[in-house]
């Protein structure tokens, strides 16, 4: 049994909150480069050009790659043999965020209450938590800033079997294309199919956190992702909604077992900041 301090959680989160939104990852760079050589929209050539020039001056500066420095969502995966000491494991989480928002001049965009009063919480807190427990003695945290923006255009729905794949297509390309401008494209698009109402949420957002452009393993999947990314794409919609080739720069899709009477399917965005970073302790 390993012992883990949970001052070490704390750290941990404080130095992710700033990490995730300073630095944008080498593969959105990268996407972001690719999009600037092959966009033929002037307007969305020139989206891509300041869109790499936030990101390294964001680095450069550490400075946040957006004022809407988002809702701190945590994936954490704990081993069980691993025993936490020290203190309260969700107040350490907490703390963290607390310091890494404050102390990294980061915007604070949590309200109390939904509808009553909806007062500041003055540090970004609290947190939302998602836990496993696996095998090993390490605890691996995964931090995702996640913006109102693109937030607000994710989607539910509860498919019937029989509409099958090409009925998930058409759900998602429509919940983009309803989306527009809204969620700051070009976007990530993360896909979640089967489960149950509450977990194909979560796996549309777990699928924003796979490298960009890394094909799901299965090639039935793999073939969809890439056949939605292209439908996405012919919509014109066009980086910050100018118009162009480039709505999204990825979709990923990432799937569960079901019940034999439902397909229930997820649509959750990034914008193209798809913001994480993540540590092992």
């Amino acid at each position: 049994m390993r012992e883990i301090q949970v001052r070490e959680i704390t750290a941990a989160v404080e130095r992710l909150c700033q990490e995730a939104n300073y630095f944008l990852g080498e593969d959105i760079i990268g996407a972001l480069q690719k999009g600037l050589q092959e966009e033929i929209s002037p307007l969305g050539k020139d989206v891509f050009r300041q869109l790499l020039e936030n990101a390294q001056l964001a680095r450069e500066e550490r400075m946040p790659l957006c004022q809407d420095t988002g809702t701190v969502v945590l994936f954490i995966d704990l081993g069980q043999d691993v025993r936490l000491v020290g203190g309260d494991f969700n107040r350490a989480i907490n703390e963290g965020v607390r310091r890494g928002y404050l102390g990294g001049f980061l915007r604070n965009s949590i309200v109390d209450d939904p509808l009553g009063g909806r007062v500041n919480t003055g540090d970004n807190t609290p947190a939302i938590v998602h836990l496993r427990l696996v095998p090993g003695e390490k605890v691996k945290l995964v931090l995702a800033p996640k913006g109102g923006g693109s937030e607000n255009m994710s989607a539910v729905r509860m498919l019937a079997p029989a509409q099958g794949a090409a009925g998930l297509t058409d759900f998602v390309v429509e919940t983009v294309c309803h989306a527009g401008a809204n969620p700051c494209p070009p976007v990530v698009v993360g896909v979640g199919l089967g489960g149950n109402f509450e977990e194909v949420a979560l796996l549309a957002k777990r699928a924003l956190l796979r490298p960009l452009g890394r094909p799901h393993p299965q090639h039935f999947y793999a073939d969809l992702e890439k056949e939605m990314l292209e439908k996405i794409n012919r919509s014109g919609i066009g980086p910050q909604g100018f118009g162009g080739r480039f709505t999204a720069l990825a979709v990923h899709l990432e799937t569960a077992p079901c019940h034999i009477a439902s397909l229930p399917a997820a649509v959750n965005m990034n914008c193209h900041a798809a913001r994480h970073a993540q540590v092992e302790l």
